[in-house]
């Protein structure tokens, strides 16, 4: 049996709460004693688990009880919902994929997760319904994510591996005290700092930043929103026009060239490639030279300023950070191979304070010096199925199975899906297009969703089944980016009929003659004593120690110090480069590559270039739709997590979404703070309350994702937004053939005053649930 814990602790994705109690019962989360920055979404946490959102028993779509998977998929999204009993829910859900690995294979079962559902080692969705698959003899996955897809995919080609992107950054304290100049491309956001995949104990972003400045480094902020760095930071704000960042950058690179100012010597030790790039840069290789001027015309920043920022930066040690966010457009692969490309020629990669880092502000802990210790997880086991896709491109896999696509090299041809089935994770969010992507999730047959609440994917899908949240459980915190091992201890029972994935698995495994291979015997306690052992094992080959298990549980957290010894990213690699070569073809960084050349992509060339994107304010589209659309994080919830939970809808005005618009685009358009607006584009529209803020560049928009999917007519593509979920607007088309990333912050957009009757929000209440008379098919 578990230990009575001192005092139970919550650890999530936000932070790490202390759990106080009254009568037995939790009635607020106070915010870990270490953390010098807390945030305030947990707020949420207490109120969410009984609202009326919530989904207390197993529940099936109408039509799909009635007459199973001849019912066929147009009714998803706007039908009612019949519940039923755990046994005949979990015969069900056993007897579909029995029947659809039987007459289709496994290959027609999509897995779908994504990994913020559960901070928590074991009570991960994604590794639950992985495992699961697996042991029933697997399923079509994806690959990469929607954070930093583009980049995940380029960076190898380029360096070799993925060390900067979202592990392996140069440490703040190798940032402050040596770092003389900070150049943000995308900022760094507070924002965006509250969480991190894993879960944490101390926000350091505020921190790290505010060092470096305290210690004389000057900062600059490259991005249209100007709070996308603390104010406090006190960083010089420049605008340009949304996705010229790589034109910037490539003036910045002609002035270092044009005047001598770039480091040859590393060039020729430390880089492959530079002499396509020079000719790129100069013109000979296409006949436009990329000068400063050039890039100001595109950028909209003075000449001269790109060419004093480029002289500082020779001058000083420099550091490029750029966010995750960059990477999320057309052609999203190129400011990441630019912004190495600018770093190389600076000649600084390896040096204390110098050099370039991603993500840096996109999450909590990036920067945070880290043991090297690879954390235990669920296993998730092998998966007899070869076939996958890149994460972002799930509407192109459902609307065209058999279809071919480029990706990477490779010449790939999409499965043809029968049954979804979707644990922890909201593609109603993540995805873009939601029109599309409504027309696309008809094509299955059968779509299987485990949540806690009734949000868009439930309510697009022919089973559901409730499972608890992180109060409602005992897990394991391993934050991966801070130093911290947290017990989350169960608070409360369960809201209605809700089970642990965990126990809903078991329970299917157990019908589909699997049982000990899902479970291997062990139970949840098992599980986590299990997981702490491998945990602690591993942490003492580090020659550190951690509590026994039963210590570990009733003290709640247990901390590890940072590293004595820590380096800037690619230090070894710079001080021999033959003795640590990298895992690229020439074993150095490549600038331009032999290997993506001869891929023949039009959209990626041999080395980053200025490709414009098919939106942007540049674009002939602009005309029609003449507003850049940002649809960033939100700062009042985790992506679309705890959206019906009051600290979320204190933000919305008259129950939408904020949007975000320069005073003077909104006097253009006859708008004031506080009305309700329409935004449309010709993928769809929806609904937004106007906020006025000169923290945004002319004719850039904000509306932050996470809204819950609320369209005027529920099941039909095309109908208007209630909400203000920007993802109706942004297209779904891959950053490249290379990458096949998301594009979402490719989107121009249009906005004009609402002058209709207001419709309810409905997507926070549940759906029509209805009984039944008619006989179930055998």
């Amino acid at each position: 049996m578990l230990p009575q814990p001192e005092r139970q602790t919550l650890a999530t994705h936000w932070g790490t709460y202390r759990v106080r109690t009254e009568a037995g019962r939790p009635v607020a989360l106070d915010p870990f004693e270490a953390d010098p920055d807390p945030s305030p979404i947990a707020s949420a946490m207490l109120e969410a688990r009984t609202a009326p959102a919530r989904i207390l028993r197993p529940a099936v779509r109408r039509s799909f009880l009635e007459r199973g998977h001849a019912a066929g998929g147009q009714g998803r999204g706007g039908e009612p919902f019949v519940e039923i009993g755990w046994d005949e829910a979990l015969a069900l859900v056993a007897g579909e994929l029995d029947r659809v690995r039987s007459h289709h294979g496994n290959g027609a079962i999509y897995g779908g997760s994504y990994g913020w559902a559960s901070a928590g080692r074991f009570h991960h969705a994604q590794s639950q319904v992985h495992r699961f698959l697996n042991t029933i003899g697997g399923y079509t996955r994806s690959v990469q994510n929607y954070s930093f897809a583009a980049a995940d995919t380029i960076l190898p080609h380029v360096i070799g591996d993925r060390r900067g992107l979202a592990s392996g950054h140069t440490p703040w304290r190798l940032l402050a005290g040596h770092a003389e100049l900070i150049v943000m491309f995308g900022g760094a956001s507070p924002k965006n700092a509250q969480v991190s995949s894993g879960g944490l104990s101390r926000h350091a972003l505020r921190e790290g930043i505010l060092a470096c400045r305290d210690n004389g480094a000057e900062l600059v902020s490259i991005s249209p929103i100007r709070d996308d760095t603390a104010l406090e930071a006190g960083a010089q704000w420049w605008a340009p026009r949304p996705q010229s960042d790589v034109a910037l950058m490539l003036g910045l690179c002609h002035t270092l060239l044009s005047e001598g100012l770039h480091d040859r010597d590393f060039l020729g030790r430390c880089t492959t490639g530079f002499d396509k790039v020079e000719a790129y840069l100069t013109g000979a290789a296409d006949g436009t030279p990329k000068t400063a001027d050039w890039a100001g015309a595109l950028c909209e920043i003075p000449a001269e300023e790109i060419r004093a920022l480029a002289r500082r930066m020779a001058a000083k040690r420099t550091f490029i950070m750029m966010s995750w966010s960059l990477q999320r457009a057309d052609h999203g692969e190129q400011p990441y191979w630019m912004a190495i490309t600018l770093a190389a020629m600076l000649g600084q990669i390896g040096l204390p304070g110098g050099g370039f880092g991603f993500g840096y502000g996109s999450v909590n802990g990036v920067g945070n010096a880290a043991q090297e210790i690879t954390w235990p997880s669920l296993p998730q086991g092998e998966n007899a199925v070869a076939d996958f896709i890149p994460v972002a491109r799930i509407a192109d896999m459902l609307l065209d199975p058999g279809g071919a696509y480029d990706f990477n090299g490779e010449r790939r041809n999409y499965p043809d899906i029968k049954l979804i089935y979707w644990a922890g994770g909201n593609p109603f969010h993540h995805h873009q297009d939601l029109n599309r992507l409504v027309q696309a999730w008809q094509r299955p047959q059968t779509i299987i969703v485990h949540e806690p609440w009734w949000t868009a994917t439930a309510r697009h899908a022919d089973i559901v089944l409730p499972v608890t949240t992180q109060l409602e459980r005992n897990d394991i915190v391993c934050a991966n980016r801070d130093l911290m091992l947290a017990a989350s201890h169960k608070a409360v029972e369960p809201a209605g009929e809700a089970r642990d994935d965990y126990a809903i698995f078991s329970g299917l495994a157990a019908r589909l003659g699997v049982e000990e291979a899902f479970t291997e015997g062990r139970d949840e306690e098992s599980w986590l004593r299990q997981l702490y052992g491998l945990a602690r094992q591993r942490i003492a080959a580090a020659n550190l120690d951690i509590p026994d298990f039963d210590s570990f549980w009733r003290q709640g957290v247990t901390l590890l110090p940072e590293p004595e010894m820590v380096k800037p990213l690619l230090a070894d690699f710079r001080n021999d480069p033959q003795a640590h070569r990298l895992a690229t073809p020439s074993g150095l960084i490549e600038l331009f590559s032999e290997r993506i050349a001869g891929f023949g992509y039009a959209d990626c060339l041999g080395h980053a270039a200025w490709l414009p994107s098919q939106e942007w304010l540049g674009a002939p589209a602009a005309e029609r739709f003449p507003l850049h659309l940002i649809s960033n994080q939100p700062v009042t919830k985790l992506h679309s997590q705890y959206d019906h939970g009051s600290h979320a809808r204190d933000s919305k005005v008259a129950g939408r979404e904020p949007v975000r618009m320069n005073p003077r685009d909104a006097a253009n358009r006859g708008l004031k703070d506080g009305d309700i607006v329409r935004i449309f584009n010709d993928r769809g529209a929806c609904l937004a309350g106007l906020r006025l803020s000169d923290a945004l560049r002319t004719g850039v928009v904000q509306l932050s994702t996470g809204a819950w999917f609320d369209p005027l007519e529920p099941g039909r593509p095309g109908t208007l937004d209630k909400h203000g979920n920007p993802n109706v607007l942004t297209p779904d088309r891959g950053t490249s053939r290379l990458g096949q990333g998301p594009s979402a912050h490719s989107c121009l957009v249009e906005i004009e005053a609402y002058r209709g009757r207001l419709p309810e929000i409905t997507s926070h209440a549940p759906p029509a649930i209805v009984p039944t008379s008619v006989e179930k098919p055998e």
